[in-house]
């Protein structure tokens, strides 16, 4: 274990090619059947907009809330390498039962999907995090490239997957199952789990090096098939949370108590400058939570806003109301890379580079920006059909502001976390996003079109007021946000040591 250990510092860059590959992948699957899924539950399946956004936020919800359970099983029972390759293969699973042409799949497959995310979602950001320790700079450089892998795998199936769907004509049947564009779409979903399994299976050794404790000990089969059995009621359980709406609420109350128990932990286990990191480190990811519930509207609002107010044509070319989730992706890995190298450059100068807390509340700033633009769309809208520009720029500044904010988020924890609570806080951290991603479900539905089909003249003030009210609720919190920079900045500089694991620390980590 000890020689590993070594080995694994003198290759860090092709450990890290492991997991880059490995997130292209795995979000070329989650990204295409996001980008889709809730086209598909009003366009398909008949659901409302209400019912449809309620569902998007309870699954996204529990695809964020349940990563502190596989943060557990990373760092304390099967390791973080075992855990990521187990969530990807269920994952894949969720996929493959979502493309049945079935209408009884719909819900069990969700519940799938988000067991495998759980599973998953977590570990490779821990591994990320062992690379380069202390290194903090360098850790927010490698953050950032790393987001890019999401954008890439990304980018290629929002392009794809919503192309498929549009070719109505194209259906295979396999005995009494009709699989027609939209299964075939999200049957491509599965594809690229595959994939990601194939990449870990060629060139996975270089991750050997790194890990939790349990990485380096023979795997046990009991320890593994008890996981998985306990997996499937699990599985069974989340479906039908995401099914019925008083479940969700259930779920969300017990996350939220769950969220307080973790960081009130995380603070009266640590002490000096350790607890002063920690209470930075709850305030940065409150910021992280509010720019979830934006992040959320991608799929809801801004979709549906997409299909029924904005022209579908870009530079001439047709563009399908899900494929303008794509403009997300673009900007992220367009301005990815100039901002990793800006960290670079900032950090060579006598100031060094800005703070974790000036990034987070430029992101805000960035929010307030891009909702105030996809409202002024109505100003120039012709017969309630605006210009796709207004996208494409309020886009452009949303991107950015993820940049600052999400790309970040695990770089924040790397740095004010100690090692051995890590895993258990990023689970945490994703258990906030879980509550604000349903909470930005809730939001949306608040855009609900009445039934019937109302004209794009009738649905434009319906969404634009619900982002002007988005865009003046960002920038107050960034302006609270400014106010407590010096402050944060000042924890977040306080001394700590990693401190010999006790008892009671072991029980937080755990």
């Amino acid at each position: 274990m000890i020689a590993d250990r070594t080995k694994a510092e003198r290759h860090p860059n092709k450990a890290f090619l492991v997991l880059f590959l490995m997130e292209v992948w795995e979000r070329f699957g989650y990204y295409g059947m996001a980008s889709l899924l809730v086209l598909y539950m009003v366009q398909q399946r008949g659901f409302d907009d209400t019912r449809a956004d309620i569902a998007w936020g309870a699954f996204s919800a529990l695809v964020y809330t349940v990563p502190i359970l596989g943060g557990y099983i990373g760092d304390r029972v099967l390791g973080l390498r075992r855990t990521m390759v187990l969530g990807a293969a269920t994952l894949g699973i969720g996929y493959l039962l979502l493309s049945l042409p079935m209408k009884a799949a719909l819900f069990p497959a969700m519940g799938v999907m988000a067991l495998g995310n759980g599973l998953f979602k977590v570990n490779p950001n821990n591994l990320v995090s062992r690379l380069h320790e202390g290194k903090h700079s360098k850790l927010d450089i490698l953050f950032t490239i790393y987001y890019i892998s999401l954008q890439i795998g990304a980018f290629v199936s929002i392009l794809l997957l919503p192309w498929i769907k549009d070719h109505p004509g194209w259906l295979i049947t396999l005995g009494s199952l009709r699989f027609d564009s939209w299964h075939l779409a999200f049957g491509v979903s599965a594809i690229g789990l595959a994939l990601a399994l194939i990449n870990y299976g060629l060139i996975g050794d270089y991750l050997r090096p790194y890990g939790a404790e349990p990485d380096f000990a023979p795997l046990k089969p009991g320890i593994l098939a008890a996981v998985i059995v306990l997996g499937l009621p699990v599985a069974g359980l989340l479906s039908q949370i995401i099914r019925y709406h008083t479940a969700t609420l259930a779920v969300v109350g017990l996350a939220a108590a769950l969220l307080i128990y973790v960081f009130a932990r995380l603070l009266t286990q640590s002490a000096g400058g350790g607890r002063n990191r920690a209470i930075a480190c709850i305030v940065l990811t409150l910021i992280s939570i509010i720019w979830a519930v934006y992040n959320q509207q991608i799929y809801t609002s801004l979709t549906l806003f997409a299909l029924r107010n904005v022209r579908h044509s870009l530079l001439g070319v047709r563009v399908s109301a899900a494929q303008f989730q794509d403009l997300n992706q673009f900007w992220l890995m367009v301005l990815a890379a100039p901002l990793a190298w800006l960290y670079g450059r900032m950090a060579k100068t006598r100031r060094g580079d800005f703070s974790i807390a000036g990034k987070f509340t430029a992101g805000l700033y960035l929010l307030a920006a891009a909702f105030f633009l996809y409202a002024a769309s109505r100003f120039t809208a012709n017969q309630g059909i605006a210009s796709p520009w207004w996208l494409v720029a309020g886009y452009g500044a949303q991107s950015l502001g993820e940049l600052l904010i999400a790309a970040l988020s695990f770089s924040m924890v790397s740095q004010l976390v100690p090692q051995r609570s890590r895993g258990i806080i990023m689970g945490g951290w994703f258990l906030g996003m879980g509550l604000s991603l349903y909470a930005g479900g809730a939001i949306a539905s608040l855009a609900s079109i009445p039934a019937g089909t109302p004209s794009a003249l009738e649905t434009l003030p319906i969404y634009t007021r619900l982002f002007t009210w988005l865009a003046v609720g960002a920038l107050a919190a960034a302006v609270i946000a400014t106010l407590l920079v010096p402050w944060l900045d000042r924890l977040a500089a306080a001394p700590v040591d990693e401190e010999p694991s006790t008892p009671d620390a072991a029980a937080m980590a755990g």
